[in-house]
């Protein structure tokens, strides 16, 4: 497969797989040595931070020019919140500029800017809704981990997938899209052209659904409750299907990451069983402790989320701190967001072939409707 110019959507995870194996072939002290201090490591990660902020912020101001243009000159402009205008800017950079390799790192951190928004959201939660709706959607996502699995499987049989890759897409559209897929990767000894195709079969989907799922929405009159446990639900990257959710309004954006989250806290025993049977067949490692493998599977970002939570409800917090971290959370999605954008290659996208990207289009539509009526059911058969 031809490589694809910086930055890439999974340079920062394969860097990481790799390392592992680097240290079984170099000794120690020299890998040391060449290790560059923590010093240079921070320095790296800021050229491609500041840009993350800087998209975002762009975003930002497009949606404050459309308004101040609308209001103030009656000039027609579009109506686009800052949460897609920093997709859209960030694809448009990454699309039509060749970033140098500098802004590697640092746009790598899009995710922890990412989960630490989502643990700062915990804190507009009251336990007593994380438990109603984090017990909802964790029977939902029990449903809709069975029978998504057992399709995509299905699917990837029938346009004679590898097998492999078919497991990969089958975890990735049934948990959390990419950090699902390199999860597995390890644990089920995939080839690196498999993951790379599953990835981009999951970007794939996950640009789609940010335009598709709000229309849908709208069309069907859903509230914001509904729509977040829908979005939580059927879209698979975190960062998706919380920007799916934000685009339709702030309650929907927070419902999504809840049943999002609830969601991912399932990867562990998905990837488990999977290695589990890769191992079987004689095509993966045996896992020797599985409680430890687990909790190293398991999203820690979750129990920051809920303890969180737990400290709103008690009162820990008082009402003006409670609006500083929802000040912080915003400031945390805003770079999160911008690397959606900036992470998304559209000619890599084009590049995996027709039969992974039908095979998890084919399938993602099953999971969208199945999880759009479980959640009608969830309603009382009434979109709320």
């Amino acid at each position: 497969m031809r490589a694809v110019p910086k930055p890439r959507w999974d340079s920062f995870a394969a860097t990481v797989e790799r390392t592992d194996l680097s240290t079984q072939t170099i000794p120690v002290s020299l890998n040391a040595e060449r290790r560059p201090s923590r010093g240079k490591q921070f320095l790296a990660l800021l050229p491609g931070t500041a840009l993350l902020f800087a998209v975002g912020l762009a975003g930002k101001a497009m949606e404050s020019l459309g308004i101040w243009l609308r209001s103030s000159h009656h000039i027609y402009f579009p109506q686009i919140e800052y949460v897609l205008w920093a997709i859209l800017l960030g694809l448009a950079l990454a699309n039509t500029v060749k970033l140098p390799a500098i802004f590697s790192p640092g746009l790598a951190t899009y995710e922890l800017w990412l989960k630490l928004g989502i643990v700062l959201v915990g804190a507009k939660f009251l336990l007593g809704d994380l438990l109603h709706l984090g017990g909802l959607s964790l029977l939902l996502v029990a449903i809709e981990l069975v029978l998504s699995l057992s399709v995509m499987t299905m699917l990837g049989r029938i346009f004679g997938l590898r097998p492999k890759l078919t497991t990969l897409l089958a975890i990735g559209s049934s948990i959390c899209g990419v950090t699902a897929i390199m999860a597995a990767q390890g644990a089920i000894d995939s080839e690196e052209q498999d993951t790379s195709t599953a990835i981009a079969a999951i970007l794939t989907l996950g640009a789609l659904a940010l335009f598709t799922f709000p229309m849908i929405g709208h069309a069907l009159h859903m509230g914001q409750q509904s729509y977040g446990i829908w979005t939580g639900l059927a879209v698979d990257n975190t960062a998706e299907a919380t920007v799916t959710g934000a685009i339709y309004g702030d309650l929907a954006g927070r419902v999504a990451i809840l049943a999002k989250t609830a969601r991912s806290s399932f990867i562990g025993f998905v990837v488990l069983g999977y290695a589990v049977y890769w191992a079987s067949r004689g095509q993966a490692a045996h896992v020797q402790h599985k409680a430890l493998f687990l909790w190293q599977k398991f999203p820690k970002f979750i129990l920051g989320f809920v303890a969180i939570s737990v400290l709103a409800t008690a009162g820990f917090f008082s009402k003006g701190q409670l609006g500083s971290l929802s000040n912080l959370s915003k400031w945390a999605f805003l770079p999160a967001f911008a690397g959606v954008g900036l992470r998304t290659q559209l000619r890599d996208l084009l590049e995996q072939g027709w039969r992974p990207i039908l095979t998890g289009v084919l399938g993602e539509i099953f999971i969208a409707l199945l999880t759009l009526g479980m959640v009608f059911v969830a309603t009382h058969g009434a979109v709320q």
